[in-house]
């Protein structure tokens, strides 16, 4: 049996969110459009409004649920952003035409530029320090009253670097600019700073939710230009039937992940350290991709190392044959030959980075399986070294 260590790409799914789908498929609406007036329809709605609400408390306090747009993931929801931000920025001050984004974002946002270019834009890049962080003193120099957006994620999917999101948001309200965070690794992990940003992009799978639903946290007024064009759904800004079942089993789980968490921070916190401290004490050129501690600015249950001299792809199948399975970092880009973006960005020569991996669990991963994936690990670097 495989131990499945690769949460930060999908985590399994929950029992709430199990029992949440078992609940609609049961349900006198399963099926039901919630956009129709029959009582089938409004029962639908009910319960669509009802895992708007839940999931809304659980992204922040002072979150309202007409806040909250369901999506089909992350990356529509970090598209709707960056695009529907920028150009309802632009229709309202024709000289807002700069977007700037990091160069540590998740492709769902990092390849959003080539098309913000071909739409009139200009695209700045704002670079991490060596540890992974986005700093103010680094964004500033970018910004001025051209800017229409900066979109700065919460915390990064390799690294679990969190960012001080609230510090960067203030720089770009100071010229005037709107703020997006992808927040799509860090909901539920750490508190977010939703009162702090203009949107912010959240996905059920990340959290053990199901696949294929997700959320766009999106202040009251400030305005945004729809990427999709159809009914009136989700306030007219992401038309199409709304995944009733997919949304409850996202608030279930999110509110179970967000509670689990809580309880299990302390744990996971040492949990990760444990092993990264084990790792690098075999002598087997294993590294830690940045020298940050497991406190508040460190995502618990993800671990990030790079192994000197040897390419991730060998590591991760010798791992699988023996039964643990992790990544390379962002599974989005797994088949790539080419090095991190994030960890390049970060100033890791490409031979290194090349040799990167992530460990990723949360507090339904036993302590005894991640000591015996970190002794399979050294094992498999020591046998590929020879």
């Amino acid at each position: 049996m495989t131990v499945y260590l690769d949460h930060a790409a999908s985590s399994p799914l929950r029992p709430e969110a199990l029992a949440a789908l078992a609940a609609y498929a049961s349900s006198d609406y399963a099926g039901a459009n919630p956009n129709s007036l029959h009582t089938p329809g409004r029962e639908a709605a009910r319960a669509l409004e009802g895992a708007r609400k839940n999931l809304a408390r659980t992204i922040g306090r002072s979150v309202r649920p007409a806040e909250v747009l369901f999506t089909s993931g992350g990356t529509e929801s970090d598209n709707l952003a960056v695009f529907g931000l920028a150009e309802a920025a632009r229709m309202k001050d024709s000289a807002r035409d700069v977007v700037v984004i990091s160069a540590i974002e998740h492709e769902a946002v990092l390849t959003c530029a080539p098309e913000l270019r071909n739409r009139g834009f200009e695209v700045r890049t704002v670079m991490p320090t060596r540890d992974g962080f986005i700093e103010p003193a680094a964004l500033e120099p970018l910004l001025d009253r051209r800017v229409a957006l900066v979109s700065i994620m919460t915390a990064n999917n390799e690294t679990g670097i969190v960012q001080p999101v609230r510090e960067l948001a203030a720089c770009a309200h100071a010229v005037g600019a709107l703020f997006h965070t992808d927040a799509v690794q860090a909901f539920t992990r750490v508190p977010l700073d939703a009162d702090a940003v203009d949107a912010l992009s959240v996905t059920a799978h990340k959290v053990g939710g199901p696949v294929g639903v997700g959320a766009l946290f999106l202040k009251s007024g400030v305005r945004l230009k729809p990427r999709l064009h159809g009914g009136g759904q989700e306030r007219g800004l992401r038309p199409g039937t709304q995944n009733v079942s997919g949304a409850l089993a996202f608030a279930a789980a999110a509110k179970a992940s967000a509670s689990a968490h809580a309880g299990h921070a302390g744990e996971l916190r040492i949990l990760s350290q444990t092993v990264v401290d084990k790792l690098v004490a075999a002598d087997r050129g294993i590294f830690p991709t940045a020298d940050v501690p497991f406190d508040g600015r460190r995502l618990p249950g993800t671990v990030s190392v790079f192994v000197r001299g040897i390419e991730a792809g060998s590591v991760l199948l010798a791992l699988d044959a023996a039964g643990f399975a992790i990544s390379s970092g962002s599974a989005c880009s797994a088949a790539s030959l080419d090095p991190s973006h994030v960890l390049s960005a970060m100033g890791l020569p490409r031979e290194e980075s090349l040799g990167a991996l992530r460990i990723s669990f949360d507090e339904r991963v036993a302590a005894s399986d991640l000591d015996a994936c970190a002794d399979a690990l050294i094992a498999c670097i020591g046998k590929l070294r020879r």
